[in-house]
């Protein structure tokens, strides 16, 4: 019997003598690569915010969210692997789950360059290594041939929430994208992956550039009447401010490999072009 051994993001050790069958994964992103790879028909549960692919999802059982999964229904399903993340769930469900018995792969994905590696990784607990193969060598390539020829760096703010007004930050996978499509991502000047401040704190920050995702929290041009107040910031003067996808800017994976373009796209237009947007407050 051939064995493979693996290391999940934590550290922890896998010894893989079969390929798993019964997956829960607790990340909407995984969920979405796992049937990515035609390995959906393994797939015994979802949380409620896995929602793509949405027709394959369709009758497979929920087990509430990210941060509150039902533990007990999920042991009572008998997987034989739990796919989790570092920052989507938590760390007390991952224990919990592995001391009743459930084997739980945790990956921690700060960078876009993390995902092939984990991705990679993961895969072959699955026994999918051949499957995954091709989606893995486009994402390497697309990260191979980012433009890194740049005479600025656009200064840009991601929102994720607002009341409280949160941005991204530094050491996350956002944040990363963020600059290797031309951004200086200015969340980093704030303390916490995530900083949290007043709007006002935020817009000192002198953004050029400020991007407003769908998801997590669903931002729409109504929210652009919020930055009416500032119009000394570069980014409202000049009307640059953006609606962007929630799914590209912040669900690792091989979505990566358009949003590389389209991400960048949003934040050097107006370098490129002196251009607006054409979204204005």
């Amino acid at each position: 019997m051939t064995v493979t051994v693996v290391y999940d993001a934590l550290g922890r050790r896998f010894e893989v003598k079969h390929p798993p069958q019964r997956i829960v994964s607790l990340v909407p992103s995984l969920t979405e690569w796992v049937f990515t790879i035609g390995l959906g028909a393994r797939v015994v549960a979802v949380t409620d915010y896995c929602i793509e692919p949405a027709a394959a999802l369709v009758g497979v059982p929920r087990i509430r969210g990210t941060k509150n999964p039902d533990r007990s229904r999920i042991v009572a399903l008998h997987p034989d692997l739990v796919i989790a993340d570092q920052e989507e769930n938590r760390e007390r469900d991952v224990q919990a789950l592995t001391a009743a018995g459930i084997p739980v792969y945790v990956t921690a994905i700060r960078s876009v360059t993390d995902v092939p590696l984990q991705f990679e990784q993961l895969a072959a607990v699955l026994g999918a290594t051949a499957q995954a193969a091709p989606g893995l060598a486009a994402l390497r390539q697309a990260l191979n041939t980012t433009d890194w020829r740049l005479t600025r760096r656009i200064p840009t703010l991601a929102f994720i929430w607002r009341d409280p007004w949160m941005a991204v930050g530094a050491a996350t996978y956002a944040g990363d994208l963020l600059e290797r499509c031309g951004a200086e991502n200015l969340g980093r000047r704030l303390p916490g992956r995530y900083p949290r401040a007043p709007l006002e704190e935020f817009m000192r920050l002198q953004p050029e550039v400020i991007l407003l995702p769908d998801e997590p929290y669903a931002f729409s041009r109504r929210d652009f009447d919020a930055f009416e107040p500032y119009s000394d910031a570069p980014a409202v003067r000049n009307g640059h401010i953006a609606l962007c996808s929630g799914m590209a800017l912040t669900w690792p994976g091989l979505r990566a490999i358009t949003a590389l373009r389209t991400i960048a796209a949003l934040i050097t237009h107006n370098a490129h072009n002196g251009d607006a947007f054409g979204l204005t407050p």
